[in-house]
């Protein structure tokens, strides 16, 4: 049985109404994103060990697929998240493979749990995407109980992912004001440490994810149809800018073909660490 909660304590902050819509509208098409990066999710989750009674929550959970894995394992696991289409597709999921599973919608910045709710708190490739990171931070450490867990998976700021990155972005307006963070700070040992460091003792593992397709024009589709940041630029482009950014996305992912197809790796670090 899952459960999903509408309405909560803490509503998500009002200057995350945007990302929350941007990231929630491919809905459950994201799991496909999410199944091209298993072996960095399974990567994570076997760095969390959580105890075997404890209770776990999933950060940005998405779809839920590090959060059905824990569950498949017996853990009591939660997972919340900011996008609403992709929680009630992750509930319709779990459902199926009638696993208990908990879906709240929050935000990573201003969890909608008491202090010390949590034995383990983990997130893959999600809580390193808030706007304001150290709120996030002091969230994972008040939720987190003492001698709790964590396991986070956040890309690297050389990596491919990050290139990848770097084409959306040139087809982007410029920010106004001062803009968030690059998410991929969270790739470095030294800002998770400034982040995480006063609360956990950490320990750091690299690991490379390796995303396989037929080729560049099946990646594109994929990303597209379940990528909520390209999917929605992709819907305020005029044709022009659209099509040359196709072309740029697919031709980055054709330049890793294979006899097979294209296999792009994506390098990642995962931090594990346990709550002082």
């Amino acid at each position: 049985m899952t459960h999903t909660t509408d309405t909560l304590d803490t509503p998500i902050r009002s200057h995350n109404a945007a990302p929350s819509a941007t990231w929630s509208s491919p809905g459950g098409a994201y799991d496909e994103i999410s199944r091209g990066i298993l072996d960095a999710i399974e990567h994570c989750t076997n760095r969390l060990v959580p105890p075997k009674d404890g209770r776990v929550l999933d950060i940005a959970t998405g779809t839920g697929w590090a959060a059905r894995r824990l569950a498949e394992r017996g853990f009591r696991v939660t997972g919340v998240d900011f996008a609403p289409d992709m929680l009630a597709a992750a509930s319709e999921m779990a459902r199926t493979r009638n696993l208990d599973i908990t879906f709240d919608l929050g935000d990573a910045e201003a969890l909608p749990y008491p202090d010390a709710s949590f034995d383990a708190v983990m997130s893959s490739f999600g809580v390193m995407f808030v706007q304001r990171p150290e709120d996030a931070a002091a969230e994972i450490a008040r939720v987190c109980k003492p001698g709790g867990r964590i396991a986070l998976a956040t890309w690297t700021p050389d990596g491919n992912v990050f290139e990848m990155f770097k084409i959306m972005k040139s087809y982007m307006p410029k920010p106004t004001g001062t803009p968030p963070p690059s998410p991929f700070e969270w790739g470095s040992r030294e800002r998770v440490t400034t982040l995480l460091g006063e609360h956990f003792d950490l320990a750091f593992e690299q690991g490379t994810s390796f995303y396989r397709e037929p080729d560049g024009d099946a990646a594109w589709r994929t990303f597209v149809e379940g990528y909520g940041p390209l999917r929605t630029l992709v819907g305020k482009l005029d044709a022009t800018d659209a099509s040359a950014l196709k072309r740029e996305f697919i031709d980055f992912h054709d330049g890793f073909s294979t006899d097979l197809g294209v296999c792009v790796p994506r390098d990642y670090l995962v931090v594990a660490g346990s709550r002082r």
